[in-house]
């Protein structure tokens, strides 16, 4: 019986993903809503097991609408308490997930999850803990900044990730970038130019067990050769032009993003 109640949502849930693609108007706003209506119902899980299985669907438009939909129930479960016991920021994190992120075009499900999951807060100054959820960069020292919640998003979201890839990060800064890809990655090998930097860095993934990320202090530029090859490469500095050493150590079919240029 289980069985078949599971099988009839996936055939339901699968059929009006792809009627999605080809609607728009008060069909499409239909559709949605009976695809709602089964999130809320009984077979929850069951429905949300099949919109994760379509995060990636070959089909045209498919991924796109379990994504979006994928989100929407998953900052529906985050909003629906006070936020995890004893955590003063669970309320601005979820806004910042929501409003800034998510309001604002990121619809990657493992990107808001991850986001969801990381305190920002522990890797702001004391001074400006306060401004941690505010959609703008703050600063480390050393002259460098954490980057706004959203350029952290988007960039994560444009790597690309499915759980199981190696990833190199030019530019540690604080560490919350690599926190972030720690929880979306198998391994994340960062690279920070400052020493005081990385050592903070250090510090605070360590007290939160990020133990799938590497550190060093060197100039990213060169990489990590004797660790490549990568499957992504993200640098969060902004060179002139891309670094030759960066683009050697991606895989075939590799992704590298970064900020190119002066503007």
């Amino acid at each position: 019986s289980d069985r078949a109640a599971s099988s009839d949502v996936e055939a339901r849930l699968r059929a009006a993903l792809r009627l999605l693609d080809g609607e728009t108007g008060g069909n499409a706003e239909r559709i949605e809503a009976g695809v709602r209506e089964m999130i809320a119902g009984a077979r929850r899980d069951a429905a949300l097991r099949v919109l994760a299985s379509a995060w990636d669907d070959p089909e045209p438009g498919v991924p796109r609408h379990a994504r979006r939909l994928s989100c929407e129930a998953l900052i529906e479960e985050a909003g629906r308490g006070p936020g995890a016991a004893g955590d003063p920021w669970a309320v601005a994190r979820l806004r910042m997930v929501r409003d800034q992120l998510f309001r604002q075009g990121i619809a990657d499900p493992r990107v808001l999850r991850a986001m969801l999951a990381i305190p920002r807060e522990a890797f702001v100054p004391a001074p400006l803990v306060r401004q941690a959820y505010d959609p703008n960069p703050l600063a480390i020292g050393d002259g460098q900044t954490i980057s706004q919640p959203f350029i952290v998003g988007y960039m994560t979201e444009a790597l690309g990730l499915r759980g199981d890839e190696k990833v190199l990060e030019v530019g540690t800064g604080s560490g919350y970038q690599a926190a972030i890809l720690a929880r979306m990655a198998r391994e994340v090998w960062s690279i920070e130019l400052r020493e005081g930097l990385a050592r903070r860095a250090a510090g605070t993934l360590a007290r939160l067990d990020c133990a799938n990320v590497r550190l060093r202090t060197g100039d990213g530029r060169a990489g990590w050769p004797e660790a490549a090859p990568f499957d992504a490469v993200m640098a969060t500095c902004a060179p002139e032009t891309v670094p030759p050493a960066l683009t050697g150590q991606l895989r075939e079919g590799g992704r590298l993003v970064a900020p190119v240029g002066g503007s």
